[in-house]
This record gives structure tokens, C-alpha cells and sequence, in this order.
């Protein structure tokens, strides 16, 4: 074994063979793969379809399209088979819910130019004869779709890898990994050490034994999954002995399973729940292709439902019936990027999909290793979408929870309920007296809606209108005429502070650094002129800063600066998240409530918009922040997370004959889609450029040089493909537009929602939207396909309710 290489792939299944092939295909062909086993991905596992419903995600959606073209092209720049059947991949549907989820991932996969077709009962029949098409609205069809064999890809992507200069050291087994002061890797292994710049773990089931080893918590557990192979059938027989065509992948989502032809039988996939974690410390280490003991009580339910839907399988014997271990997140998804708190470290684990994702996320990985970012939005893989607080208890019960929950329907507002309530503000309590039906967002319980006295405390999901549309939107009118109380604890916060704290932020946000007293809205690009965080930006003192950002993205924003921060000790970093607590007070009588509670100067004059001072509310000490994310006048009171219901009874006891309401997330969402804003992974991306996000007024490439100025500058030279938009979205009765819908211009793509919402001050249906700039024109004509129906749109100005912003400055 070599003693250095500069990038090292620890694990050797199809993914971490892909991204060594993508590494060398990058001109690292210097890497190394080091693989415990021999090279077989997944001798026991299969790929049944290779375009999986990916909940509507745009970026995942990317790297399963990739990943078809590119096992599609293996054959002919390796001369191996790599077992790739495009038998086609048909979706069920029995529901009126199941079909919008079909009409939404349909449009979805338009604009990532993925075919989908739409067929009727009678087209499934005769495209799949076998099947009984009782009780089925329809289906739809991924025609370029159907399965490959995982042992032919892995061996193909090795000799592609190792015809590019790159090496794989089978049968070696690592037991041991750490960083030097140097920087540098060091992986001993039991056939010696080895160094090396950067490393990638791509360990499966291994996992654990491998986070144990780096010392950081990875939140991927494997789940018990079984298949069941037949015997042959004598149709499939004589279908093959006949030359027809092989009737492709069946899915029964609404059964929860998957069937195709397996030679002259039946293999039958079933996700059911109750599904156990497995490997929670790691398989033993002489543990290779380890199987379970098969439960077929388990599957009865899905056998039964295979029996009705497709009766052949319910006529031959049981050939097999496998029980392995597949990996899981708590959201179904994997992990694949840079570590959180480590340098040059970089996680491709969690594929519960491994075959069908392993192309595209090897493409990616090298993209961000090599060229220094992605090239497309990985958000919906970031590894650090999770947080401490996913212990190895917790993924117990998610990744089982995600497990059962593959084939159910993934509608836009459903939250899931297994590991909570986790992280409580101080309030939560106060919340749920009030008729809070909550959400989840990095462990923090969030407040969604609430139910009115009489009303059941259940959220109801739908891709239309829901059960608690009209709740939120009499909440949201509350905001607007009256005033309301939002709990936002769950926003991100860090301190930014020492002698060069001021430079470091000048270099990395786009925005101008605000004076002392003075608030900033500050966004930090990539190298490429893409915005990849966004932050509020408080300057405490002329060496001290206050950041806050979206929640959600917590250890994605805070490991950004502090692996930009310089190493000279001149800027320190503080996470305060859980320190401060954060409550909103917004609407027209919000300072006249606020002066019964204060006796600060609240006045327009004293304390204008973009401000902020430290005042006593009630007895309790609190930043007030004027500003808000839903138009209105109002107040962010950021205080020390310990008086939060001090406040909160102030507040609440104060407003009474001011008609003060808690109000949620989905009104709030409903407030600030009428003004336009943006939010991170919507309509700002590290795919558009951040003029393409209409950030002209927050991105200054004169005030000096920032991260990706230079790159944005050329873009803007070069010249943008996109343009962003707000749109009014005419004729809509119960069902608006989610994000990622296409829009059209005389029947031609030339565009897509971002996201998308009803407008209850305006009672009007609106989209944000990225379009050809030629279609960016006030008044321009346009079309939106939402849930399979057409919707004329028309472009109008930003911020269609108060757009002079008159009730934010009152």
C-alpha cells in the first residue's frame, strides 16, 4: 500500500466506488478506495427503480437523474454490462391525495427533465397484464426507468475508476483514523498507514464503527428490510419464451410495496412498519453480507395486498425471502457533503436508495472536493441538517419511523411524530394551552397553527387547502389588524466577535456591515456568486456582532463561518442558540402594546426601522429588534432564554383589549409570500446567481472585496438564464401553488415556482419564481401547472401588499 494519496475513500459498496470514479474522472486519479470486503455492493440488495419519489426535491431529484445517465454510459466507456434494464417504473395510485402527489412530483420532474407519463387504469392493463386494476384512479410512468443489477455497476465503476489511475486496496480493513496537526489524515489499516488530504466515508452499515473512530456523531442507522423472490409463474415464462417485453417495476404505494420480474418469477419489496433498527453499535467485524432471520408476519399485509393487486404472485411458491440491513436517516435521505466541525472530511453515508443515488452523489462529492462547492443545491442531503440533538436514541425511532414511511404520502405540510417533543422553548407549554398544533424544525418545536376553542387539535395534510387554512389565515388577519405573538426560539444565533471580527464579516457577507445600533439583512455567497446563508446581522459593539438565521440550517450556517474564520485567534465565535430566546410582536397595535410593557422610547423617531436597542419588558431584559418576516410594524424581542415567560405573560396579559393572538408558522408563511421574501433554498440557491435572486439591493460589489464577488461579477457579465419573479396566480379554488411547480410560455418550459402560498391580506394566490428573463417583464402572460391543471400567472410587481413598506416604517 502506498503511504499517501490525496483524497481516500474509506468503504468500497457502489457509492464509495462512484465517488472515487468521480474523484479520478476529476484528474485526482491519485485516490485510493480502501474496502473491507471484496468489491459486490449489495450481493443480497437490488435496484427496483432507479428514479425514486424523491418528495418533490429538486437537488435529489438532480442526482437521480444523473445517475440513470450515467450507468447508461458505463457500458460503453468500460465495455461491461452493467446490468441496466429500462423496463420502465409504474406508479400506482388508488386516492385523490395519492394522485396531487403524483401531479406535484410529476411537474417537479419536468423541470428537472425527467419524463414522466400519465396513465389511465386501462393503460396499465396493457402495459402490465398481470396486474388487477380495481380501485385505481391511474398511475404514472417513468418510461427511461426500470433497475440494474448492483454487483454489475460496482465492478464496472471500479474498472472505470481504476482505467482513470485510481487505486482499490480490497480486503482492507481500517482501524484507526486521525487528523495530524498538519492537517492531514492518517488511516492505519491492517495492511499499514496511510495519509492522505482529504478522506470520504462511504461505510454502509459500518457507520457507527466508523463515527466511533472520528469521533462524531453520524446520524445513520441501519433498518431490518425484507424481499420476497418466487418461484417462476408460467405467464412470466411464456412471456419471455415469447419475446414480449418485460412488463417493468410496479408500485403499489398506496400498499406500500414494489414488484417486478425476477427471471421467470415475482420479486416483491414491501416497506412495512415495524421494521427494527439494526447495527446500532456496527455489524461485528467478521460480519461481510449478513442476514436476519426473515418475518414474514411482518409482511402479511403487503402479501395480501400483492395477492389482490397482482393474483399471479399469490400462485406460485416462495423461492428466497431476504431480511439485510439497509441504511436510514431520520428523514429518509442520505448524507452526503462536508463534515461539520473537522477539515477536509467528508460523509457519503445514509443511502437507503444507495443504487439508485450512488452516480449522482459520487458526481457531486467530487464536485465539492475538487472545485471547492457544488454545482448544484445539495440541501436536501447537507449533513449538517441534523444537529446534537440526534442522539443514537432519537434515530431509533426516526429511522424506523422513515423506514415505514417510504411509500406513505409525502405531503407538503406533514410532520412526523416519532423522537418528540425534543427541544422545547420556554413557552412551548404556554403555546399549547393556547390551541398550538406544532411542527418540528432541528429538534425545536415550532408552533404551525391554532386551533380555535371547539377545534380539534390535529393538523390535517393535504396538497390543497388544508383542514387548518382557514385557522391560519384568520390568524394572519389577526397580525394585519390587530397584533400578534410568533415564537421564533428555534433561529439560529452566534456571536461574532475580537479584533478582526469586523474584516472577517466584511469578507464574507455581500451586504455592508451595519454601524453600531443598526441592523443588516447579509448574505454570504459561495465562490461561484451563489448565496449560501443568510443572516441578520446586529452590530453590538464596534468589535462584537450578533447573527441570527434559519433555524433549520443551524450547524450548516455556523460550521460556514467558522471554517472561514481565520486561524489567528482575531475573531472568536459564540453559538448562543439556545441561550436566547426569540418572540415576534407584529402588527398595526404592536407599539402600543409594547408601551404598556416598557418604558422605552418606542416612538418612529427614537427607534426607526433597522434598529435595535436593549429594553426592559416588564422586568426582563430584551434586544428589541425592529423587524420582522411578515410586513407589518413590529418587533423582534431576542432575551435571554430564562425570562421568555416572563415576557410571554406580559405580552399576552397587556394585549388582551388589543386582540393579541399567538399566531403560527403557516400564517406567518402566508404574511410573507405577499411581500415577496426570500428564504434560503427556495428562492436562493448556490445554482442562481444572487442577482438571479433579486438581492440587488443587499449584494454591493463596491463596498470592497467579499467571497464570490469576483464570480458574481463575471456571471453578471457573462450574462443570467434566470430572472426572479412574483407572480399572481389566477383562477385557484383550493389548491396553490407548492414550489417547484413548472411555468410555461405557450406551451414551452421557461420556468419554475421557487414556492408559493395564499396571500391573506390580499386574499389573493401567489408564486415566487425564477423565469427566462425574457418572461420577467411586469404584466407578462404566463402558465403554472399546479397538481395537473393549468393556472394562468402574470408577473407583477414585488411586494403586492404594501410595497412602499409604509406599515413596516409607521
Amino acid at each position: 500500500m502506498q503511504s499517501h494519496a490525496r483524497a481516500v475513500v474509506i468503504g468500497g459498496g457502489v457509492v464509495g466506488v462512484s465517488t472515487l470514479y468521480h474523484l479520478a474522472k476529476k484528474g485526482w486519479t491519485d485516490s485510493v478506495l480502501l474496502e473491507r470486503n471484496e468489491l459486490t455492493s449489495g450481493s443480497t440488495w437490488h435496484a427496483a427503480g432507479l428514479l425514486p419519489l424523491f418528495n418533490m426535491s429538486y437537488s435529489v431529484g438532480q442526482i437521480h437523474k444523473y445517475s440513470v445517465k450515467l450507468y447508461g454510459e458505463l457500458e460503453s466507456e468500460t465495455g461491461q454490462d452493467v446490468g441496466l434494464r429500462r423496463v420502465s417504473n409504474i406508479r400506482l395510485a388508488q386516492t385523490k391525495d395519492r394522485w396531487d402527489e403524483y401531479m406535484q412530483y410529476a411537474g417537479v420532474a419536468e423541470t428537472i427533465g425527467v419524463d414522466v407519463r400519465v396513465l389511465t387504469p386501462a393503460q396499465v392493463k396493457e402495459i402490465w397484464p398481470l396486474c388487477n386494476t380495481e380501485n385505481l384512479i391511474g398511475a404514472i410512468q417513468h418510461p427511461d426507468d426500470g433497475y440494474i443489477q448492483p454487483a454489475d455497476l460496482t465492478q464496472a465503476l471500479a474498472t472505470g475508476a481504476r482505467n482513470l489511475g485510481a487505486t482499490i486496496h480490497r480486503r482492507t480493513r481500517v482501524t484507526a483514523i486521525e487528523q495530524t496537526a498538519s492537517g492531514e489524515w492518517k488511516v492505519t489499516t491492517d495492511k499499514g498507514e496511510i495519509t492522505c488530504e482529504h478522506l470520504i466515508t462511504a461505510t454502509g452499515n459500518f457507520v457507527q464503527q466508523t463515527a466511533k473512530m472520528l469521533d462524531l456523531k453520524i446520524p445513520v442507522i441501519p433498518v431490518e428490510h425484507q424481499y420476497i423472490v418466487t418461484d417462476d409463474h408460467p405467464e412470466i415464462v411464456a412471456r419471455k419464451e415469447q419475446g414480449l417485453p418485460e412488463m417493468g417495476v410496479l408500485r403499489d404505494s398506496d400498499a406500500s410495496w414494489y414488484l417486478r420480474q425476477e427471471r421467470g418469477g415475482l420479486l416483491l419489496g414491501p416497506y412495512e412498519v415495524g421494521a427494527p433498527c439494526c447495527y446500532v453499535d456496527g455489524p461485528a467485524d467478521d460480519a461481510e453480507y449478513e442476514l436476519f432471520q426473515e418475518d414474514l408476519e411482518r409482511l402479511e399485509p403487503h402479501i395480501e395486498s400483492a395477492i389482490f393487486r397482482v393474483p399471479a404472485f399469490g400462485e406460485v411458491g416462495v423461492k428466497e425471502v431476504y431480511n439485510g440491513a439497509i441504511c436510514y436517516t431520520p428523514d429518509g435521505s442520505p448524507i452526503i457533503g462536508p463534515a461539520w466541525d473537522k477539515r477536509n472530511l467528508w460523509l457519503n453515508e445514509g443511502h437507503s436508495f444507495g443504487i439508485t443515488a450512488a452516480g449522482g452523489a459520487g458526481w457531486q462529492l467530487a464536485e465539492w472536493i475538487v472545485e471547492g462547492e457544488p454545482t448544484i443545491d445539495m440541501l436536501g442531503v447537507e449533513p449538517r441538517r441534523f444537529g446534537d440533538y440526534a442522539t443514537r436514541s432519537y434515530l431509533r425511532k426516526k429511522n424506523e419511523e422513515a423506514y415505514a414511511n417510504v411509500f406513505t404520502v409525502h405531503f407538503p405540510d406533514e410532520e412526523r411524530e416519532a423522537g418528540r417533543p425534543l427541544r422545547q422553548a420556554p413557552c412551548y407549554d404556554r403555546l399549547k394551552d393556547l390551541g398550538a398544533v406544532f411542527g418540528q424544525k432541528f429538534g425545536w418545536e415550532r408552533a404551525n397553527w391554532f386551533a380555535p376553542e371547539g377545534v380539534e387539535r390535529k393538523d390535517d395534510w393535504s396538497f390543497r387547502r388544508s383542514g387548518w387554512f382557514e385557522h391560519a389565515k384568520a390568524e394572519a388577519l389577526n397580525v394585519a389588524e390587530n397584533v400578534g405573538v410568533l415564537d421564533m426560539t428555534a433561529f439560529a444565533k452566534c456571536r461574532i466577535s475580537g479584533p478582526g471580527a469586523l474584516d472577517f464579516l466584511r469578507w464574507m457577507l455581500a451586504n455592508r456591515i451595519p454601524s453600531k445600533g443598526r441592523i443588516g439583512l447579509c448574505h454570504s455567497l459561495n465562490s461561484r456568486g451563489g448565496v449560501h446563508s443568510e443572516f441578520t446581522v446586529v452590530r453590538e459593539a464596534k468589535d462584537s456582532f450578533y447573527l441570527v438565521s434559519a433555524g433549520m440550517y443551524q450547524r450548516l450556517d455556523h460550521d460556514w463561518l467558522k471554517k472561514h474564520m481565520p486561524t489567528d485567534g482575531s475573531v472568536q465565535f459564540e453559538n448562543i442558540t439556545n441561550q436566547m430566546g426569540v418572540l415576534v410582536v407584529a402588527g398595526p397595535k404592536s407599539r402600543e402594546l409594547l408601551n404598556r410593557v416598557s418604558d422605552a422610547d418606542l416612538s418612529n423617531e427614537a427607534f426607526p426601522w433597522l434598529t435595535s436597542q436593549w429594553i426592559d419588558v416588564g422586568m426582563a431584559p430584551a434586544l428589541a429588534c425592529r423587524v420582522n418576516f411578515v410586513g407589518e410594524l413590529g418587533w423582534e424581542l431576542h432575551h435571554p432564554i430564562e425570562y421568555q415567560n416572563h415576557i410571554f405573560d406580559a405580552l399576552m396579559a397587556a394585549g388582551q383589549d388589543l386582540g393579541i393572538k399567538p399566531f403560527g408558522i403557516r400564517a406567518m408563511d402566508m404574511l410573507r409570500i405577499e411581500k415577496s421574501y426570500r428564504m434560503v433554498g427556495t428562492e436562493m440557491s448556490i445554482e442562481y446567481a444572487a442577482y438571479e435572486s433579486g438581492l440587488e439591493r443587499f449584494v454591493h460589489p463596491n463596498k470592497g472585496d467579499f467571497k464570490g464577488r469576483d464570480a458574481l461579477v463575471a456571471w453578471q457579465q457573462k450574462g443570467f438564464a434566470n430572472a426572479f419573479v412574483t407572480l399572481e396566480v389566477h383562477g385557484v379554488t383550493d389548491a396553490d401553488p407548492l414550489g417547484n411547480n413548472p411555468i410555461y410560455k405557450d406551451g414551452r418550459l421557461v420556468g419554475r415556482a421557487t414556492s408559493g402560498n395564499y396571500g391573506a391580506r390580499t386574499d389573493k394566490s401567489y408564486a415566487l419564481a425564477v423565469v427566462g428573463p425574457e418572461y420577467a417583464e411586469l404584466g407578462t402572460e404566463l402558465e403554472m401547472n399546479i397538481l395537473g391543471d393549468m393556472h394562468r400567472v402574470t408577473v407583477i410587481p414585488e411586494s403586492p401588499f404594501d410595497p412602499e413598506n409604509e406599515r413596516l416604517r409607521a
